[in-house]
């Protein structure tokens, strides 16, 4: 009986993605490993640093968005409050205080079981709602930690649309 050479299954590393979709936006990014990627995004409010990890014994492609805004002890309770309130209105991803360090960061995974290829477009629909859902409650964070003011004050400031221009 003849023996059948399988053909390796092609696998496209999704890290490999998304550096060409840093290198195409020409962001400034660091490989660590075959494993991490690091970005840096300028927002409108603050510079972001976008870490993308590949998870292979899970098979997800995570995706975590930081921002200079460190909390400080006494404010992280009303932090946590705030981080609540705006994930119920996520649909995708969520927030998360790092309370060891008081970093605050958005997080969000794409999962790519069964060797599913990450294609750019995901990468960069990932990639999109973490920033945008970053520059839409920045300053939420910013009313909380800086001006003292409580969760819900701060998620209504910071979610007042204006329409027009002055």
């Amino acid at each position: 009986m003849p023996q059948i050479a399988l053909a390796e299954e092609s696998w496209i590393n999704p890290l490999d993605v998304v550096e060409r979709l840093a290198a195409r936006h020409d962001w400034a990014f660091e490989r660590a490993s075959d494993d991490e990627i690091t970005i840096l995004v300028t927002g409108k409010w603050t510079d972001y640093q976008v870490s993308y990890t590949w998870m292979g014994d899970i098979e997800a492609l995570h995706l975590a968005c930081a921002f200079d805004l460190r909390v400080p002890e006494r404010r992280r309770g009303e932090v946590q409050a705030l981080i609540s309130l705006i994930n119920e209105r996520l649909w995708v991803g969520h927030f998360d205080l790092w309370t060891n360090e008081g970093i605050l960061m958005f997080r969000h995974a794409l999962v790519l079981a069964g060797g599913t290829e990450a294609s750019g477009k995901q990468c960069e629909a990932v990639l999109g709602s973490a920033l945008d859902a970053c520059e839409r409650h920045f300053t939420a964070f910013q009313f909380v930690v800086w001006a003292g003011k409580s969760a819900r004050e701060a998620l209504d400031a910071a979610m007042f649309d204006t329409s027009g221009e002055a």
